[in-house]
């Protein structure tokens, strides 16, 4: 699949800055009518509700119904957490279609955001989730994910989550689209990242580092996953895990059948006597993953790196991971890369 095109914008300055105080009209959730429901009863409301405000009861509700083209791209993000969790070691969430509120002193609901998918990379604690996320009070996700199947978020709602400060935001244009879509609106999926309070274009993702834009696309519109993204989940889950110190040892499931494998190759140690061969391979495999994770990272930024590379890092001794990442997230070139390394294992 080549990289899709994409069509979407970056907000300019001149849009309102309070964004909160402009009315709100059809025309600013495409795909949505107004339909006005009560405070009462927005709590119980189940349909697909983009916004609504408290000042006049109106709800931006989208005009479709729910497909499984709209909601493919959301679940499909789930699985593919869970497995960029398992490499790093330790588990992503992600909860789905969920609402992000806010609340007057007296703890009144006067403002409702829903987001398609969000994303944490460290689960709040159970006691500390609630059915809605509390954008004044709680831990934001670390992504917030957008499905424009029949929608344009970038109009208002994308302005909206800019003003409350979450810090990413990924739209994604499925490749399967509504009747009813802009043919302006093509396949295709775009990163917003906060910066100085606005947001930038982001050709990759900040939470997930070296994951481009196009990328995440493709794994969120293929039907059996590629190459192309199994090699990108590996790689976003080294990045992840080699900047906490963890990695697939650490993750249960797959410590399992690692040490399944560990236990049959001791086995075959024994039987042969080469006990000294497994220590060494050991030794050898520890610091071909830690060249790995490096390699990985410096591609994902688009450095280019040569043959030699690995060999180089296995001649830094051992110096500790962070300080790897920390080179390899920071460099612009693979010269400048082994120069920081080189100046940090200097006593």
């Amino acid at each position: 699949m080549a990289e899709p095109a994409q069509a979407v914008r970056d907000l300019s300055p001149e849009e309102p800055a309070d964004v909160e105080d402009a009315p709100v009209a059809e025309s600013d959730f495409p795909g949505c009518r107004a339909v006005r429901i009560s405070r009462e009863d927005i709590e119980d409301y189940d349909g697909r509700v983009e916004y609504w405000e408290s000042r006049t009861e109106t709800a931006m509700v989208v005009c479709e119904p729910t497909t499984t083209y709209h909601e493919r791209p959301g679940h499909r993000l789930a699985a593919l957490a869970a497995l960029i969790g398992a490499s790093r070691g330790s588990p992503l969430a992600a909860f789905g279609t969920s609402d992000l509120v806010r609340f007057d002193a007296d703890g009144t609901q006067y403002e409702l955001l829903q987001a398609d998918q969000i994303l944490y990379l460290h689960p709040p604690p159970d006691e500390e989730l609630a059915p809605k996320v509390d954008v004044d009070g709680d831990h934001l996700p670390d992504v917030i994910v957008e499905v424009d199947y029949s929608t344009d978020v970038r109009v208002r709602k994308l302005p909206l989550y800019e003003a409350w400060g979450f810090s990413e935001v990924w739209v994604d244009v499925p490749d399967v689209g509504s009747p009813s879509r802009p043919k302006s609106r093509r396949p295709g999926l775009s990163i917003h990242v906060l910066e100085g309070g606005r947001f930038r274009r982001a050709e990759s993702s900040r939470a997930f580092p070296g994951w481009s834009a196009w990328e995440i696309h493709r794994a969120l519109n293929e039907t059996v996953m590629s190459e192309v993204t199994r090699e990108a989940l590996h790689r976003v889950g080294a990045v992840l895990g080699a900047a906490e110190g963890t990695g697939p040892d650490d993750d249960p499931w797959l410590r399992h059948y690692l040490d399944e494998g560990r236990a049959a190759g001791r086995a075959e140690g024994r039987a042969t006597g080469r006990a000294e061969g497994h220590a060494a391979g050991r030794a050898e495999g520890h610091a071909a993953g830690r060249a790995e994770a490096v390699v990985a990272v410096l591609a994902g930024r688009g450095i280019a790196t040569t043959a030699a590379l690995p060999a180089r890092i296995g001649e830094l001794g051992e110096l500790p991971v962070e300080g790897l990442m920390q080179a390899a997230l920071e460099c612009g070139s693979e010269a400048e890369f082994l120069q920081r390394c080189a100046a940090a294992a200097r006593p």
